[in-house]
């Protein structure tokens, strides 16, 4: 079936079947451009990931790499019916996102400014990163839009209608990822507040004076840990999206905020989680004999179960925004 015509009050950039491949044609020249310059200059433009030097390895494989998927995207545009390119375009979203990992844990950052003795953060770096997952959002959309070409289907909503999200569905996910953050904001409110469970030294558990700044410290002794804080705005982002009055909140700065907790926490909370086991089981040593290792396990795995409780929130919340196609 052929897509209609876009009514003439419609945003162009609304339409985005339409220049999806274009503008993912142009992301990757760009990207691998800037890596092969790194490759025969030295690291620069944030892309000195494995060494320094000139014409280092991490950077012409990267001006490799991408300048393939530049062939890609230019193959998708003259080949719109060749089923098996769009398979290979969606494995181009990994592979931005590898290099934009880094970016999904910007918010990580915002620590930087309560604390002291933190290595400086590398602009150039997330910047580079930043781009990358912007990538990735480019490549979805092209891959998307040439399997609906190639497939014959409406390229806005594939032939069929959307249909919206349970409301039930959406209340569970917020809740369970509420109920994965709870244990660690309770744990790290009550090291604030003095009292200790899974820890035996002395001090301030939560805040090592090497570390956190005058500010940080000054919180901490009047029962503020900034972690619980930023865990409690993690729930709030979960209800948020889940709940009537998120709906009166801007959409698309949930959304990202919901993609990029769910892409970062979900790895990074299973990784905390199996060193805590490990840790627990004596196979390894974190260095932290004051620590129990079921904080490990019982507040950072939470993350883990955050994050995806969190992605099937904000899918949902984006699903349910959807309505019936009447373009096709």
């Amino acid at each position: 079936m052929t897509p209609k015509t876009l009514p003439a009050d419609r945003p162009t950039w609304a339409d985005r079947p339409s220049w999806a491949t274009h503008a993912a044609l142009l992301w990757s020249l760009l990207y691998a451009t800037g890596a092969a310059l790194a490759a025969l200059t030295g690291p620069a433009f944030g892309y000195a990931l494995l060494a320094k030097g000139t014409g280092t390895a991490a950077e012409a494989a990267a001006a490799a790499l991408y300048g393939t998927t530049a062939v890609l995207a230019y193959t998708l545009l003259r080949r719109p019916g060749t089923r098996w390119l769009s398979t290979a375009a969606w494995a181009v979203v990994p592979l931005c996102l590898t290099s934009g990992f880094g970016a999904l844990l910007s918010p990580v950052h915002l620590l930087f400014f309560l604390s002291r003795n933190q290595p400086p953060i590398d602009w150039a770096a997330l910047a580079n990163q930043s781009l990358a997952v912007l990538g990735a959002v480019l490549w979805g959309y092209a891959a998307l839009a040439h399997r609906r070409r190639a497939r014959g289907t409406c390229l806005h909503c594939g032939g069929r209608a959307p249909v919206p999200a349970a409301h039930e569905s959406g209340t569970r996910a917020g809740l369970v990822a509420v109920a994965a953050l709870f244990p660690y904001a309770a744990l790290k409110t009550a090291w604030a507040f003095g009292i200790t469970p899974g820890f035996t030294g002395t001090g301030r558990p939560g805040a090592d004076p090497t570390y956190t700044s005058d500010l940080g410290l000054w919180l901490y002794d009047h029962g503020v840990d900034v972690t619980a804080v930023l865990a409690v705005l993690g729930m709030l982002l979960a209800l948020a999206l889940t709940r009537p009055w998120g709906r009166r909140l801007p959409r698309l700065p949930l959304l990202a905020l919901g993609w990029a907790g769910a892409g970062a926490l979900a790895p990074f909370g299973a990784f905390l989680a199996v060193t805590g086991v490990l840790a627990w089981t004596g196979a390894i040593s974190l260095g932290l004999a004051d620590h129990a290792p079921w904080v490990f396990v019982v507040a950072y795995g939470g993350f883990s179960c955050y994050g995806l409780a969190l992605g099937r929130a904000t899918l949902l919340h984006q699903r349910s925004a959807f309505k019936t196609c009447d373009r096709c």
